[in-house]
């Protein structure tokens, strides 16, 4: 556990990093943006904050391996080994360049394929929530100003509040029927997106949220967090390995409905 709490406070050095370099370039008249080959946006922000936490990584841990959504993978310096850091510069770019507060810089680190730490931190909000492996989860502005997070206790569908990013993915998997069953049977449904909404469960502030497409980088990060607070996270077909491309994130007592609620219809 001393190595992970290690872990955790380089997490913390790293993000701290992160903020004053996204946070000077927020809202910028200057700001370069471009497209991906994918079509989704890339700003300098991005690449400058990917580029600080590789450096920092290549010098405190040499025997690491780092994936990062901008730069891909890179090999530890010191040989192939079982960790690897995954790095999202900023989660919710589209947000961070129209100026919207809700985005993120994600730090996870993985043991194989198990995420073992994970650090949210999003400086706009002024919030910053991370777990590692056996010590819990916390939020707060900083390390020193923290509370302890815990999933909600709502047990039925009916009951709960449900996230969700947007609708489009579900229509294009086939699913989109079985999702605004879902929207139109839950206490209260809200798009609250990339994220926020699964930092927003970790705290017991909503109850579940599903993605039908993601990658490793969106996801590493949160799954410590939201399984320290209690929660579960599984993908569509209710595996637990991390690199899937589907998440369903429950506060664990829903987590059987909501899967049985998004099974194709025969």
């Amino acid at each position: 556990m001393a190595g992970y709490a290690d872990d955790l406070a380089l997490a913390h050095t790293l993000a701290d990093a992160a903020d004053a370099i996204a946070m000077a370039r927020f809202r910028s008249l200057d700001l370069k943006v471009e497209a991906k080959p994918d079509l989704t946006p890339v700003s300098d922000a991005d690449t400058a904050v990917e580029k600080s936490i590789r450096a920092t990584l290549a010098r405190a841990r040499p025997r690491d391996s780092v994936l990062g959504e901008e730069f891909g993978r890179s090999e530890a310096a010191a040989g192939p080994g079982t960790r690897h850091w995954v790095i999202d510069p900023i989660d919710g770019t589209k947000n961070y360049v129209r100026g919207v507060p809700i985005w993120a810089t994600l730090i996870a680190l993985m043991e194989g394929d198990t995420p073992v730490v994970g650090l949210v931190s999003a400086p706009a909000l002024g919030r910053r929530w991370w777990a590692a492996r056996g010590l819990g989860a916390f939020a707060g502005r900083h390390q020193h100003a923290a509370t302890r997070i815990e999933v909600s206790r709502v047990r039925r569908l009916a009951d709960a509040s449900f996230c969700y990013a947007s609708l489009n993915g579900w229509q294009d998997n086939g699913r989109l029927p079985q999702m605004l069953d879902i929207l139109l049977g839950v206490w209260r449904s809200r798009a609250y997106g990339d994220f926020y909404g699964y930092m927003l469960l970790a705290e017991g502030a909503l109850d579940a949220m599903a993605e039908p497409e993601l990658s490793l980088w969106d996801m590493a990060a949160l799954i410590p967090i939201i399984t320290e607070a209690g929660g579960k996270v599984t993908d569509l077909d209710g595996r637990t390995c991390a690199d899937h491309s589907s998440v369903v994130a429950t506060n664990g007592l829903l987590h059987e409905s909501v899967l049985t609620a998004l099974t194709p219809r025969g």
